[in-house]
């Protein structure tokens, strides 16, 4: 990964961890708040996991 891609990854993680606090501090905690936490994890990550990480890889073996 180059620097400007690994900038976004900390600039996006910073941006979820904050939306994340705004969520568990803005109503009680319970198994829908973390299905909602869950869920936006798999949402955000996974995607961006599969693009830069899994397939950069095989870009840089060929």
């Amino acid at each position: 990964m180059d620097s400007s891609t690994t900038l976004r990854f900390v600039f996006l993680a910073a941006l979820w961890i904050v939306l994340l606090y705004l969520l568990f501090t803005s109503q009680p905690f319970s198994l829908r708040v973390l299905f909602v936490a869950i869920a936006s994890g798999i949402v955000v990550w996974v995607p961006l996991y599969k693009k830069y990480i899994k397939n950069g890889k095989r870009k840089d073996e060929r």
